[in-house]
């Protein structure tokens, strides 16, 4: 299974800063799965790949997506 996530910012500091509050995740996965995220320009890439069961896929992207909404909500209080 494979996914590619792509999120879109106003600004490329969010970008930037989105792609490495999810970093840690291109580096501590079980074998079989890879999660590897960048950032281009306003945009965030992120391809999950995943020779495992289905749940682990779908708790993969879960996992990733709910760390991305953590990182936007802060950047929310900050801005404000």
């Amino acid at each position: 299974m494979e996914a590619e996530i792509v999120l879109s910012y106003t600004n490329e500091r969010e970008a930037e800063a989105v792609a490495k509050a999810v970093s840690p995740d291109n580096f501590k996965v079980p074998q079989g799965l890879l999660v590897k995220t960048i950032h281009k320009g306003l945009n965030v890439f992120t391809n999950v790949k995943c020779d495992l069961r289905l749940q682990t896929f779908i708790a993969t992207i879960d996992d990733l997506l709910s760390c991305v909404s953590v990182a936007e909500k802060a950047f929310a209080v900050v801005r404000d």
